[in-house]
């Protein structure tokens, strides 16, 4: 396996666990969003503005709980970068199975823990794998991603590059595979219930497993794609998913 399909294959699982885990929450969990926080300070500033101090909270706290998650995933990125035995995303996959192995056995009358539990790992998972193959992009949420996919798109019909439809195709099945993610997680959300949550886990476990395994290079040389991605420039390659061995 090539380093960057060993990356596109990760990003996969991973978009895959990302819409699970939002589908979870959502239909199970109280109707809050795992990962669209935009969502949940949306519905918050509505229940601020009628003054129902209860629901505020129950869409605050997995806003707040986003941010610990990104704050305590730097940390271990500083703490463990230089790990040779165990890289520091596969540090950030055990705590989110974990984590999510846990919600499995939160009953309903807890639903608001768990909703701040399952965004905690999804901010981990954000934060941890931010790159695939040298491409920016988001694992758990969308709008980067349909950015992005669609600005490779307009440059591919005005330069003629196939690199740059290779991109946008990266990106949009980046995003088929998140629905594919949540339309999944919705139905069996209400056919296992709660326990349900471990399918994510288990993709998690699936793609700690493939992280062991070593990749060779790629045939070609990546392309330069300074001004693809305004994130690009200064997202570290240690948030790539398949750094140098």
């Amino acid at each position: 396996m090539t380093r960057k399909g060993k990356a596109f294959l990760i990003s996969a699982i991973l978009s895959f666990s990302g819409g699970f885990q939002d589908a979870y929450t959502y239909f199970l969990r109280g109707n809050v969003f795992a990962n669209a926080q935009t969502g949940n300070i949306v519905l918050m500033s509505r229940h601020l503005f009628d003054r129902e101090w209860g629901r505020v909270l129950h869409y605050l706290f997995p806003v707040l709980a986003f941010i610990l998650g990104i704050f305590l995933t730097s940390w271990v990125s500083f703490l463990f970068g230089s790990s040779r035995r165990l890289r520091w995303q596969q540090i950030v996959l055990a705590t989110e199975i974990a984590v999510l192995s846990a919600v499995a056995f939160i009953p309903h009358e807890l639903d608001s823990v768990a909703t701040v539990l399952v965004s905690f790992s999804c901010a981990m998972q954000v934060q941890a794998f931010r790159q695939a193959g040298g491409l920016t992009y988001a694992s758990t949420m969308i709008i980067g991603n349909l950015r992005s996919g669609t600005e490779e798109l307009s440059l591919y019909l005005h330069e003629h590059k196939k690199e740059r439809l290779h991109y946008a195709l990266f990106y949009f099945g980046v995003i088929l595979i998140f629905a594919l993610g949540a339309g999944t997680g919705g139905v069996l959300s209400t056919v296992l219930g709660l326990r349900s949550i471990l399918i994510s886990a288990a993709a998690l476990l699936l793609v700690f497993g493939i992280m062991f395994i070593k990749s060779r290079p790629d045939k070609t040389a990546a392309a330069d794609k300074t001004g693809t991605s305004p994130e690009a420039s200064h997202s570290g390659a240690v948030n790539d998913v398949t750094p140098s061995p």
